[in-house]
């Protein structure tokens, strides 16, 4: 089995619930919503990332008779709930906002309507996916508005959290702006632009850098990158200026060198000189080395001549907040409205949509959280995109989710475009909203007087 398509890569109190609901018989249509609760410190905004490996998750999700036999030797489960899950097939609605979208807390970016134990079994993977992918897009986000005009890209999968965590990483960067990554799967499986240089151990291997230099370009002549930071990062680009002439001769063009330690802004500056001097103008300068947005912007407003940044830690791992708040949460059940009280936690009952509202710049000038039944002023950010457990069109294209991102990185309000935002973006909870959790509550507080 593949252990990232099972339908075992669940907690186990998804079954268990599962195995409850069906033997007293809630099978009633359910509707749960997937949000986030707050934001983490320094954060103004989340990007919607991972909807596609939703959908795909959600039209493939089976059970083979492997898995069902390894279920049963387990001793835990009926034979009823045994041959529920040999059948087992979400024959559900999806709705969702966009992926690329920006969206704020307590916004559903997406909604699940189902018979109750499918739209509860799903619950595990959705968290899984959607959390992970809308964290990294969203500390990509920082990164591109840290650096604007400059490349960006993906150098994270090594320290990736797993290698479906490098992959996907490598695709919600791309979505947030980042020109491409590291990672060669992500070329393959989505298209995203692969970039390589070369580590410090090639120029180590030989006993002259020159010969080290000589032999790559020949070797890897596209989009040539030359580390030249392994011993004396001034010495070697005056080196690279002496041996381009003969590689250019040879059809060999240097496209940039890569700087990976040291005080890069002041190394950028004199490498700058020296590649300039050596007429080597069109040469760019890259670095790396455990950078994040807060060194990209440090970098930017000192005005170093770098043009572009390999990212890897602090993306893949969102270093400065990673993990989201998020929850997956039950808002109807058989038709009735259904809300959380828990301290801290409470949550809004029913289906809901947002509408945006934009001002005469056409940034975002605030939002409105209310039932889907309730119309708003606005443009609405949630719509239907799976009909009876199938997709009912074709899905965007990633580079389409990445314009999209960008042209909503772009609306941003001023105040929130920054790496420590000023102020909150205002979203509003309709009347009609407030209403129903009243009725929820009361309806509540009514049954809670009748029971024994």
């Amino acid at each position: 089995m593949d252990p990232l398509t099972s339908p075992l890569l669940t907690d186990l109190y998804e079954i268990n619930m599962v195995q409850a609901y069906l033997d007293s018989g809630e099978t009633k249509t359910a509707v749960f919503e997937f949000f986030v609760r707050k934001l983490p410190p320094r954060r103004g905004f989340f990007i919607a990332a991972g909807l596609h490996q939703v959908l795909d998750c959600l039209e493939n999700l089976r059970f083979s008779p492997e898995e069902i036999a390894w279920l049963a030797q387990t001793g835990r489960f009926s034979k009823d709930l045994l041959d529920y899950l040999s059948g087992f097939r979400f024959s559900g609605d999806v709705h969702a906002m966009a992926e690329g979208q920006i969206f704020f807390p307590n916004e559903p970016i997406l909604r699940i309507t189902a018979p109750m134990p499918e739209a509860q079994f799903v619950e595990t993977r959705i968290i899984n996916i959607l959390h992970y992918q809308t964290l990294i897009a969203s500390k990509a986000a920082r990164m591109i508005l840290a650096g604007p005009g400059r490349q960006m890209v993906d150098f994270g999968l090594r320290r990736a959290h797993g290698a479906d965590a490098g992959l996907m990483a490598a695709r919600a960067a791309f979505i947030a702006g980042f020109a491409g990554s590291a990672t060669l799967l992500a070329e393959h499986d989505f298209g995203i632009p692969a970039y390589g240089t070369m580590a410090h151990s090639f120029i180590e291997a030989f006993d002259n850098e020159n010969i080290a230099f000589e032999s790559f370009a020949k070797a890897c002549p596209g989009k040539l990158t030359l580390l030249i930071d392994t011993y004396d990062t001034e010495v070697a680009a005056r080196r690279l200026v002496k041996l381009a002439p003969r590689l250019s001769a040879q059809g060999f063009h240097i496209d940039a060198v890569r700087l990976d330690s040291g005080d890069l802004i002041a190394l950028a500056r004199s490498v700058r000189g020296i590649l300039d001097d050596g007429g080597l103008n069109d040469v760019a300068i890259f670095v790396s080395g455990g950078l994040d947005e807060d060194d990209v912007a440090r970098i930017m407003e000192a005005g170093a001549p770098i043009d572009g940044f390999g990212i890897g830690t602090s993306l893949t791992t969102s270093s400065d907040a990673p993990a989201l708040d998020c929850a997956y949460k039950l808002q109807e059940y058989a038709g009735l409205p259904r809300r959380k009280r828990s301290a801290g936690k409470a949550t809004w009952p029913g289906r809901k949509q947002i509408w945006r509202r934009y001002d005469g710049a056409g940034r975002m000038s605030g939002d409105i959280v209310s039932l889907d039944m309730d119309a708003h002023e606005g443009e609405p950010l949630i719509d239907c995109v799976m009909k009876n457990g199938r997709r009912i069109a074709e899905p965007p294209s990633l580079r389409q989710i990445r314009e999209r991102a960008a042209r909503d990185l772009a609306r941003l309000p001023e105040p929130l475009a920054s790496l420590d935002p000023a102020g909150a973006y205002p979203v509003e909870i309709a009347g009609l909203l407030r209403q129903a959790a009243d009725e929820v509550d009361r309806r509540v507080a009514q049954m809670k007087e009748t029971m024994p």
